[in-house]
C-alpha cells in the first residue's frame, strides 16, 4: 500500500457522509475507487466501502477518511473531486473529474 498527497479529493460534505455511513455500518477501513469498463461512453466509476486494505491499492487521507484507489484507475481519477450533493428530491456521490472529455446522455459513464 502506498500513500500519495494527491490524487483524488473529497468535499466536506463527503468526507462526513462517508464517516457517518461507515459507522452506521460498524466496519470498514476508507473508501475504494476506481473505474471499470461500461457503458456507452467506455468507463464507469466504482465506489466500495472498503473492508480491508489491498497492499497494492494507493491510499491517501481527505478530511479524516482514508481513500484507496487501484494503481490502474489513478491516471483516470486524478484530479478528481468527490462530492456529496442534494438536488431536488435525490442526493448521492459526484465525481468532479477534469480528465473526462464526454459523458454519456444517463450519466453514468465517459470517456477521457
Amino acid at each position: 500500500m502506498t500513500t500519495v498527497a494527491t490524487g483524488v479529493t473529497l468535499s466536506e460534505r463527503a468526507a462526513t457522509h462517508i464517516k457517518n455511513f461507515l459507522a452506521k455500518r460498524g466496519s470498514g477501513v476508507g473508501l475504494k475507487l476506481g473505474v471499470r469498463t461500461s457503458g456507452c461512453s467506455g468507463m464507469a466509476y466504482k465506489l466500495e466501502f472498503a473492508d480491508v486494505a489491498d497492499p497494492e491499492d494507493l491510499t491517501f487521507e481527505c478530511h479524516g477518511v482514508t481513500v484507496f484507489i487501484d494503481p490502474k484507475s489513478l491516471s483516470y481519477l486524478e484530479g478528481t473531486e468527490l462530492d456529496f450533493v442534494r438536488e431536488g428530491l435525490n442526493e448521492g456521490f459526484k465525481f468532479n473529474n477534469p480528465n473526462v472529455k464526454s459523458e454519456c446522455g444517463c450519466g453514468e459513464s465517459f470517456n477521457v
